[in-house]
């Protein structure tokens, strides 16, 4: 009878993140394909900016990653002072750091474009559409940040609501600018990189709205009536955190990165197919992103009360829900895959490229939702110099090398890379996998 309530809690408290993730995936999904009616270099334009937009985010991953396992554990603890002493650290980094990593992005992004692979056909749409973006990056930074601290408290309906008032009005400001409709200016990717930003904005007055509500356990008001300020031990905690997760995340773009400029090298045609699929895989990450929400706040709970049992528990009923989901996800796409891959192209040869890499995109989301739940568990743990060296063997070096040798060596093209994709996502697995089992991450102390 315990059971079925910790998969009720689970569900209730994974659903508003599974959605929201979906929402804001399936938002760049229909992003993509407003972008396509500009021809396949746009979809090769924008698929251009991914890797260097998310290195300028890397850092603020981190952060918000350790601000929902830090606010987790002192919700757990009862202690909202030290809550909210650990959300206006991160909140008053977070904006330091986001004016910074703005004035420098936007000053080398042409070195950027160049070294991401963008030639003739793409370099100065994907540069304008990258200065946009990152221009706009301080709204999206608050309401991550913000997020983060709701999540950690279980309240992931905030994070939600939010990003999917953002997706909606990205998909609409998409449909009006992009190609010019109902008498708005036809501003091409200009118009999908500014409706991208306004989203941000709408989702940034959200989230700071919520912290001013009663019920908000992080809340503003409650900060100025204790006085609390950001403190260097709460920035230690962070830090201490923090740093690894970034390390890990700057290790695993490198190794995107790699793959992106190897498929830019391929060709206009194929790179666009490459950036279709990259698109539904993040469909499908989507899911395993918002049940490892569910498994962070759950078992950093748990922590939180000293219940190494339950926060166990947890992990487990996450990754079977997961394991649930991508079993119909791999169903759906393989019924689907021609009809998904004409929502994007006309032209035939590409489609055919995209539908083979439907085929391994079918098996990849079954081990990449497992996988991104244990290693939520293992975060909310406080065992992130593990996922940091996971994430070295498996994208730095198994992918790149994996891509590399199937690519450029064995000449397979465009198999090679989806190849190298499998291979990483497997040794992730496998590893994370193996140190969930062992259960060490229940024992440290953050």
């Amino acid at each position: 009878m315990k059971d079925k309530l910790y998969y009720k809690r689970a569900l209730q408290m994974a659903w508003p993140s599974v959605l929201e993730s979906f929402f804001l995936a399936m938002a760049a999904l229909i992003d993509t394909m407003m972008v396509a009616t500009l021809g396949s270099y746009a979809i090769a334009s924008v698929g251009l900016t991914n890797q260097p937009k998310f290195i300028a985010y890397a850092i603020f991953f981190a952060i918000n990653t350790a601000v929902s396992a830090l606010i987790a554990r002192r919700k757990g603890q009862n202690d909202r002072k030290g809550a909210n002493r650990v959300f206006i650290t991160a909140i008053s980094i977070s904006i330091i750091l986001c004016i910074l990593i703005t004035i420098v992005t936007i000053y080398f992004s042409n070195d950027l474009m160049i070294f991401a692979g963008s030639n003739s056909d793409t370099h100065i749409p994907a540069k304008t559409y990258f200065d946009i973006i990152i221009a706009g990056m301080f709204f999206n930074i608050i309401a991550m940040c913000i997020n983060a601290a709701q999540r950690g408290t279980g309240n992931t309906k905030i994070a939600f609501s939010t990003n999917l008032t953002s997706s909606i009005i990205n998909v609409i400001f998409n449909f009006l600018l992009i190609n010019g409709n109902f008498g708005f200016p036809k501003l091409g990717i200009k118009g999908a990189a500014y409706a991208t930003v306004l989203g941000s904005l709408v989702a940034c007055f959200m989230s700071i709205s919520s912290i001013f509500k009663i019920i908000s356990f992080v809340n503003v008001k409650y900060i100025i009536k204790h006085k609390i300020k950001p403190k260097i031990d709460a920035a230690k905690s962070i830090f201490n955190l923090s740093i690894s997760l970034f390390i890990e995340n700057i290790f695993m773009r490198i190794g995107f990165l790699a793959t992106a400029i190897t498929a830019a090298k391929l060709g206009t045609a194929p790179f666009a197919a490459h950036n279709a699929a990259m698109g539904l895989l993040s469909v499908s990450f989507s899911f395993g992103d918002g049940m490892q929400v569910a498994a962070v706040a759950l078992s950093g709970n748990a922590l939180g009360k000293e219940d190494k049992n339950l926060a166990f528990k947890f992990g487990h009923i996450c990754q079977r829900i997961g394991f649930a989901i991508s079993i119909i996800l791999s169903i759906i796409l393989f019924i689907f895959s021609r009809e998904i891959m004409m929502n994007f192209f006309k032209e035939e040869n590409i489609i055919q490229m995209g539908i083979m890499t439907i085929r391994f995109i079918m098996i990849i989301l079954i081990l990449q939702i497992s996988q991104i739940i244990y290693g939520g568990c293992l975060r909310a743990g406080g065992d992130v110099k593990y996922t940091l060296i996971t994430s070295i063997i498996s994208v730095t070096i198994i992918r790149t090398g994996a891509t590399i040798l199937f690519t450029s060596v064995l000449d397979l093209g465009l198999m090679g890379i989806w190849i190298g994709i499998t291979f990483d996502q497997l040794s992730r697995y496998i590893l994370l996998r193996h140190r969930f089992k062992q259960g060490k991450w229940v024992d440290i102390k953050i």
